[in-house]
């Protein structure tokens, strides 16, 4: 196997700038950096990761968690987190927690361990042994960053949106519509996420002029949990004319039992999402949604960590990214509810013509 040595005898240089162009390869002249790694081509180079782990103290990985590995709203954000990652020269390990606090705390004792550098963990929950590393750390910030959800007294680096506004965004489009009976299908509201959105939902709600009818109903993001949600809606004594979801899923399981009912999407109620995943455009009929911009939202939770592995951050810091309400079919005007009067007798024997209004 070919040694340092051997490439930098073959390139012509020091075995310092062939340590260079793997460590700081912005630091090398362009023609010596080519020169390099075209030796380390010829001779079947590879470097010894676990000797330069041993000398920076640094294990080139970045450790990332996630709550639902199937839910598809994470697929964008792990792909953005992955290609910053890749091209900082980092390798990413991925850990499904399953909405597990006992899974959560193993991965976060790999950090412990140093066998990541930092992580990225996109649920509402800091695992144990990463909050002991954020309540001992002094000279530095502790590497760890928060995705999707944001909660100050976590005291961690966060990337999100601003979830009461963009709630607020999707429940001002039903009322400009003419909805005035919507129900509200949450996720858990232990998630700040959920929390925010109800939040914006129900300070959007009071800011109508005219009376507004809200029925509240939680869900777990899931598509089956969905469908329960519609039933429990559209059983009741006064359906709603529209139903607003906190993500995608859940809008797509009540697109399902308004089929199954035989309910005309939107003449007969409108259905709204969150998220926009990359299926919503495709739904029965196209989802209205709320966009989040997931891709930009894992590249930068790996720039805040990155960030803080190079000691280049202090106090923690909340990026809020842009949303966007992205109008589909599933929504329309509230259906016009038509009012026959009873009929009555008038004088002559003749009975009123009944009339709509």
């Amino acid at each position: 196997m070919a040694t340092i040595r051997d490439v930098a005898r073959h390139a012509g240089v020091s075995t310092a700038t062939v340590s260079r162009v793997f460590s700081r390869p912005d630091a090398v002249a362009d023609d010596t950096r080519k020169g390099v790694l075209k030796s380390v081509e010829t001779l079947g180079y590879t470097p010894n990761s676990a000797a330069k782990s041993l000398r920076t103290h640094r294990s080139g990985k970045l450790l990332v968690t996630v709550p639902d590995i199937a839910n598809p709203f994470f697929a964008l954000i792990l792909q953005g987190i992955e290609g910053a990652a890749q091209r900082a020269g980092y390798a990413v390990l991925f850990g499904d927690t399953q909405h597990d606090d006992i899974r959560e705390n193993r991965y976060a004792q790999m950090l412990q361990r140093r066998e990541a550098d930092g992580l990225i963990f996109l649920g509402h929950r800091l695992p144990k042994a990463a909050a002991a590393l954020v309540r001992t750390a002094t000279e530095s910030r502790a590497p760890v960053v928060n995705g999707c959800e944001f909660s100050p007294r976590l005291g961690v680096p966060s990337v999100h949106i601003d979830n009461a506004r963009a709630a607020g965004q999707a429940m001002a489009h039903l009322f400009s519509l003419g909805h005035r009976r919507i129900g509200i299908v949450t996720g858990p509201l232990v998630s700040p996420l959920s929390r925010d959105r109800l939040a914006g939902a129900m300070r959007r709600a009071r800011a109508q002029s005219r009376k507004v009818e809200l029925t509240v109903t939680h869900g777990d993001f899931s598509i089956e949990s969905g469908i329960a949600a519609a039933e429990r809606l559209l059983d009741g004594q006064a359906p709603p004319t529209a139903i607003f979801c906190f993500n995608d899923e859940m809008a797509m399981g009540v697109l399902h039992v308004s089929r199954r009912r035989g309910l005309r999407v939107p003449e007969a109620m409108s259905v709204m999402g969150f998220d926009d995943i990359r299926f919503a455009q495709y739904a029965d009929p196209p989802l209205t949604t709320i966009r989040q911009p997931m891709r930009e939202l894992g590249e930068a939770t790996v720039r805040l960590l990155l960030d803080i592995i190079d000691g280049h951050m202090g106090e923690p810091v909340s990026v809020t990214l842009p949303h966007a309400l992205i109008v589909r079919a599933s929504t329309g005007p509230a259906p016009v509810r038509v009012r026959v009067p009873a009929r009555r007798p008038v004088r002559g024997g003749h009975r009123a013509t009944p009339s709509a209004r």
